[in-house]
C-alpha cells in the first residue's frame, strides 16, 4: 500500500530527473540536460538549464545529492561532478512510487477552458473546438511519426512509456472533443439551447440585469431540486 502525497523537500518535477539521471552514475549539470533532452524526457518535464542549477543546489542543501569530484581539461573551466546521496535514492523511489500509483488533482488548461466555456457564443466555441480538433491531429500524427521513425523503432517500449501514453491521452482528449463537438452542433447538447439565447440577448444589447434574469430564470429550477447541482452562468 501506498503513503498519501507527503511533502517533498523539493517539489519541483525536474528535481526528481535529476535524481534519476543521478541514480544512473554522477554527472555534472550539462550532462544531466544533455541526458534528457536525448532521452526526450523535456516533453514530460519542464526543462532549462538556469532551472537546472537552482535545483541541484537545493537538492544538495538538503543532501539528497553531493559532490562527487571536480574536474579540469586544460583550459577549460572547473565543473562539478555531483552524485546521489542515500537520502536521495530513498527520496527518488518514494516520490515515483507516489506519482505513479496515487491520483493527483491537476488543473489542465483545457479543463479550464470547458469549465468556463459559456462565455462563448455557441459558434464561437464551435469554431475553437474545430481549431482543437485540427490541432489534437496534427500532434498525434507528428507523434506517430516520430515513434515509427528508424531512430525510435527499434528502442525498447519501456523507455517510451510516456510517449505512448502521451499520445493516448491525446486521441482521447480528441475523441472527447468531437462528441462535445458534435452535440453542440446538433443541440443535443443539454442546455445548448439556453447557452444560445442568453448569447442571442447579448447581441441584442441586453443590460446585465436583464441578463442576470434570464439566467436565472433559466437555472433556478435545476438549482432548487434536492441534491442538484448549483445554478451555473455563463461561467
Amino acid at each position: 500500500m501506498t503513503t498519501p502525497s507527503v511533502r517533498r523537500r523539493v517539489a519541483n518535477p525536474l528535481a526528481l530527473a535529476v535524481l534519476a539521471c543521478l541514480w544512473e552514475r554522477p554527472m555534472y549539470p550539462y550532462e544531466i540536460t544533455t541526458t534528457l533532452r536525448e532521452r526526450g524526457k523535456e516533453d514530460s518535464i519542464r526543462l532549462n538549464f538556469g532551472a537546472l542549477y537552482a535545483v541541484i543546489k537545493q537538492l544538495e542543501k538538503h543532501g539528497l545529492i553531493g559532490v562527487d569530484r571536480v574536474e579540469r581539461e586544460g583550459n577549460r573551466p572547473e565543473r562539478v561532478v555531483y552524485a546521489i546521496t542515500d537520502d536521495g535514492r530513498a527520496e527518488a523511489v518514494g516520490w515515483l512510487r507516489e506519482l505513479v500509483a496515487v491520483p493527483a488533482k491537476e488543473y489542465p488548461a483545457f479543463e479550464t477552458g470547458l469549465s468556463l466555456i459559456g462565455l462563448l457564443a455557441p459558434d464561437d466555441a464551435v469554431a475553437r473546438l474545430h481549431e482543437r480538433i485540427a490541432a489534437l491531429d496534427a500532434d498525434v500524427a507528428a507523434r506517430e511519426a516520430v515513434l515509427s521513425s528508424p531512430q525510435v523503432r527499434d528502442v525498447p517500449e519501456m523507455f517510451l512509456v510516456e510517449a505512448t501514453y502521451r499520445n493516448a491521452m491525446l486521441r482521447a482528449e480528441r475523441e472527447f472533443t468531437a462528441g462535445l463537438l458534435a452535440r453542440i452542433e446538433d443541440g443535443t447538447l443539454g442546455g445548448v439551447d439556453r447557452w444560445a439565447r442568453w448569447h442571442a440577448l447579448l447581441s441584442r444589447g441586453a443590460t446585465p440585469d436583464e441578463l442576470a434574469a434570464a439566467i436565472s430564470a433559466d437555472l433556478a429550477p435545476v438549482s432548487q431540486q434536492d441534491g442538484g447541482e448549483p445554478a451555473r452562468g455563463l461561467g
